[in-house]
């Protein structure tokens, strides 16, 4: 009969489950001071949310006149430079007054050429006035003399000094009306002249108007919210459609008011987009800060002097700058989810942003009409003005 195996001990098992366990509880722990160690020394510098959304400027483009459709050259989603022609506006009008405003700077300029070659005819004038009563003035002196010898007759020598009187009197006169031409024209010529410059700037405000007509791009971007039609009567200021500069976007993340502590502007900010996942990762950096909170701001603030007060974490937003290269590697659109994550070891950066925003969209549509403008002016004002301006 074959003799039973022989079994391990008792006491032999139970050490080998001790070690077993030991083995576990020292990997746990080094697991736990590994952990604790990466915690104190990186993640506890870190402040994280993911309640952060894109951002940017969303230009509202609206027409400067009244006016009915008469082409629209863009569409949403489409990308347009500055300067680009996005609607056009029916014309006809605002070139008639164009060209009323040009004529009526031609008559202005006639007019004021007229009242220097007046003021030219009141000096002949007054110099032929002036030999008139220095004759009178010898003739009534003469006679005089005589009469006071009995040669000349009392009478004639009244009707010298009469005579004398009235070229006089025509004298005043013609220097008053010199003085009145020369009060309209002030010392100027006929280009700076007043009323000259008045009709000028008619002409210009009329070509601005027709400027007006064909509305433009105020920056590189892309269309959205287009909502104008072919034929339809635009009112000044009505939106038209709204032209988003994609390529100076920025991330508002909202952190809670328990994280803020460490935070400071110019800190580095890793970034994920929901679009892109982990796959790629923005780089940038704190901005600045919100005034106050989203609560603050709402359209209905919350009023906390009840009774029935509940504290609630509030969030703050913190503006992120982004890497441009990086977004126009990777566009970014508005309203976007991203997760964000603050590096706070450095906190030598201020609390509250002094920075003054570079890149600020400008609208200078029209800059390139001036000169032609200036031009036609000037044209005019030559065409009409005959030899120069009379001083």
């Amino acid at each position: 009969m074959p003799e039973p195996m022989d079994r391990p001990a008792p006491s032999k098992r139970n050490g080998s489950r001790r070690r077993g366990l030991a083995i576990i509880g020292a990997i746990v722990l080094l697991g736990a001071i590994g952990y604790a160690v990466y915690w104190f020394l990186f993640l506890a510098h870190y402040e994280s949310t993911n309640d952060a959304y894109v951002s940017g400027d969303v230009l509202t483009v609206t027409p400067l006149e009244d006016g009915t459709v008469q082409a629209v050259h863009v569409d949403d989603t489409q990308r347009v430079k500055r300067g680009q022609l996005l609607v056009e506006l029916d014309d006809a009008r605002p070139k008639i007054e164009m060209e009323a405003a040009r004529a009526n700077l031609a008559r202005t300029v006639r007019d004021v050429r007229a009242t220097f070659a007046k003021a030219d005819e009141l000096r002949a004038l007054i110099k032929q006035r002036q030999v008139q009563v220095d004759r009178a003035q010898a003739d009534y002196k003469r006679r005089a003399d005589l009469g006071a010898d009995g040669a000349v007759a009392g009478e004639d020598i009244a009707h010298a000094k009469d005579d004398l009187a009235e070229l006089k009197a025509q004298l005043a006169v013609a220097r008053e009306q010199l003085n009145s031409t020369l009060a309209q024209l002030g010392g100027t010529g006929v280009a700076d002249n007043p009323q000259v410059l008045a009709a000028a700037s008619r002409v210009r405000d009329a070509a601005l108007s027709l400027a007006h007509m064909r509305i433009i791009a105020p920056v590189d971007g892309t269309v959205a919210q287009r909502s104008v039609e072919i034929g339809q009567h635009v009112k000044a200021g009505e939106p038209l459609m709204a032209v988003v500069p994609l390529q100076s976007v920025w991330v508002d993340a909202n952190f809670k008011e328990v994280q803020l502590a460490d935070m400071r502007v110019g800190q580095p900010v890793e970034l994920e987009s929901d679009v892109y996942g982990g796959d790629v990762t923005f780089h940038g950096r704190v901005a600045g800060f919100s005034a106050g909170s989203g609560s603050a701001f709402a359209l209905l603030p919350p009023q906390n002097a009840s009774g029935n007060w509940i504290k609630i974490v509030q969030r703050l937003p913190v503006r992120i700058a982004l890497d441009p290269k990086e977004v126009e590697k990777h566009p970014l659109r508005i309203g976007l989810s991203m997760s964000a994550n603050v590096d706070v070891a450095d906190t030598s950066g201020p609390v509250i942003s002094d920075r003054v925003r570079d890149g600020t969209p400008e609208i200078k549509p029209r800059d390139a009409l001036a000169p032609d403008v200036e031009a036609m002016i000037a044209e005019t004002i030559s065409a009409n003005a005959g030899d120069g301006p009379h001083k």
